[in-house]
C-alpha cells in the first residue's frame, strides 16, 4: 500500500501500510524497521524523539537488573543487548553516514560497577552475585580497596562490589535523534500532530483521527505511546494495554576537563533502600538518577527528589558536590503489571502493540524493532518475544491498571 493524500488540509487523508502512534524510541525504531522492509510507514507524534528517553539514562544492563522471577525477561534483555555494537554502527550509517555525529548514539561497552556502602548492601549484593552465578551470568565480587582501584574517586566507605564487564550504555537522547533522521531518510512520514482516536471499522482497526484534522488510514495501526498508550480514544476497552506511568527524576551535572576522569564506568548502588546511578559520558556529562514514585501523571521536578539523589550520589562519589548542576528532569516510564513489554497483535484485528518497557526501555529497543517488524511482515512474533505478546493479561481478565 502507497502512500496518498487527497482533500484539504482540514479533511486530508492519508493512507499507509503502517501507521505508528507514538514517536518515541519504540515508536522510531519500529518504523525504522518497517521501512526497510519496503512498508509506507507514517509517525504519529506531536514532538517525535522526546519522548520518555529524554530522561532516561541509557544503562544497558541486563546483568545487574537482573530481578528474582524475571527469566524470560532476562533472555530479551539479554538478546537484546547482543545485537547493540552492529544496532549502533547499522544506525550510524542510516543517520548520518559513518561516522558521522548525527548518527552516534553515545553507545559505549565500558562495564558496570555495583557497590555496597554497609553491611546489609554487601549482603545483598552478594546474594545477586549468587543469583548471577546460578544464572550462569557473568560477574566478578571486589573488595572495597579493588573497587576503588578501578574507580579512585569512589568514596572508602565503600564496602565491596560486583564488576560486570558486559553491561554498558548508551545514550537515550542521541539515540532518539539518530532514530527520527534513519526513520526520516528511509522514507517515514512524520506527522508531528497528537493521535485523538483509533479508528475501528468492521472489527478492525484502520488507522487513526489525528489533531491536525488529517485522517490516517493504515493496514496495520501499533501503538507505541509509552505510559499513554493506554489512554487512545477509540481502543476497546478490553484491547486498552495495562500500562501506568511511573515517574523518575533524573540529573545532568558536568564534569569539568580539568577533572577528567572521574568514572571511567557506570556506578550503581543501593543507598538507604533507594537505587542509585551514576552514568559518566564520553562528552563530560553525568547523569545521576533515578527515583521511581507511584505518582500518576505528574512530572515536576521536585526539592526532594532532587536532594535524595544528590546526597546519595555524593555518599558513593564525594567529589561529586563541586561539579556544576546543569539539568534536572523528570519523565515517565511505562510500567506493565509483571515489568516486562507488551509486543505484537492484540485482541482487535489490525492493532499491534509495542509499549509498557517500563526501566529497560533503551535496552529493549534493537530487539523490539527487530520483533515487531518480524511480526508486522511475517506473521509471528519471534521466539524470544513470544513470552512477552499484547494478548497475555487480556487472557487472563485484566485489560487495564
Amino acid at each position: 500500500m502507497r502512500s496518498v493524500k487527497s482533500g484539504t488540509s482540514s479533511t486530508a487523508s492519508t493512507s499507509y501500510d503502517t501507521l505508528i502512534i507514538g514517536g518515541g524510541i519504540i515508536g522510531l525504531v519500529t518504523a525504522w524497521r518497517l521501512a526497510q522492509r519496503g512498508l509506507a510507514v507514517a509517525v504519529a507524534d506531536p514532538a517525535p524523539g522526546a519522548g520518555a528517553a529524554r530522561v532516561a539514562a541509557g544503562m544497558l544492563a541486563p546483568v545487574t537488573e537482573v530481578h528474582y522471577g524475571e527469566d524470560a525477561l532476562l533472555a530479551l534483555n539479554l538478546a537484546s543487548a547482543r545485537r547493540y555494537p552492529d544496532f549502533a554502527a547499522e544506525l550510524a550509517e542510516a543517520a548520518g553516514g559513518a561516522g558521522a555525529a548525527d548518527g552516534d548514539i553515545g553507545y559505549r561497552a565500558c562495564g558496570t560497577l555495583a557497590v555496597a556502602l554497609d553491611a546489609d548492601d554487601r549482603a545483598q549484593l552478594r546474594e545477586l552475585h549468587a543469583f548471577h552465578g546460578r544464572l550462569g551470568l557473568s560477574s566478578q565480587w571486589l573488595q572495597g580497596r579493588e573497587c576503588r582501584r578501578l574507580e579512585p574517586m569512589l568514596s572508602p566507605a565503600v564496602r565491596g562490589g560486583l564488576r560486570v564487564d558486559g553491561d554498558h550504555q548508551a545514550d537515550p537522547r542521541r539515540l532518539a535523534r539518530a532514530l527520527l533522521l534513519a526513520c526520516e531518510r528511509a522514507g517515514v512520514a512524520v506527522h508531528r500532530t497528537r493521535a485523538l482516536r483509533l479508528t475501528v471499522a468492521g472489527g478492525r482497526a484502520r488507522g487513526a483521527a489525528l489533531a491536525d484534522g488529517t485522517q490516517v488510514s493504515a493496514g496495520r495501526t501499533v501503538l507505541a505511546a509509552g505510559s499513554l498508550s493506554g489512554r487512545l480514544d477509540g481502543v476497546p476497552p478490553q484491547v486498552l494495554p495495562p500500562v501506568r506511568p511511573v515517574k523518575g527524576q533524573v540529573l545532568r551535572l558536568r564534569i569539568p576537563p580539568a577533572a577528567a576522569p572521574f568514572l571511567s564506568r557506570t556506578v550503581r548502588a543501593v543507598v538507604r533502600g533507594a537505587d542509585v546511578y551514576l552514568v559518566p559520558r564520553e562528552n563530560g556529562e553525568l547523569v545521576v538518577g533515578a527515583t521511581s514514585e507511584e505518582l500518576g501523571w505528574d512530572t515536576t521536578v521536585t526539592a526532594g527528589g532532587v536532594y535524595e539523589l544528590l546526597r546519595d550520589a555524593h555518599e558513593l562519589l564525594p567529589g561529586l558536590r563541586e561539579l556544576p548542576l546543569v539539568e534536572t528532569a523528570a519523565g515517565l516510564r511505562p510500567v506493565s503489571p509483571d515489568n516486562a513489554p507488551l509486543l505484537g497483535a492484540t485482541a482487535l484485528d489490525g492493532l499491534h502493540l509495542a509499549t509498557g518497557h517500563g526501566r529497560n526501555g533503551v535496552l529493549l529497543t534493537p530487539v523490539t524493532g527487530d520483533a515487531l517488524a518480524e511480526e508486522l511482515t511475517g506473521g509471528e512474533l519471534p521466539p524470544e518475544a513470544r513470552p512477552f505478546h499484547a494478548r497475555r493479561f487480556a487472557q487472563k481478565g485484566l485489560s487495564r491498571v
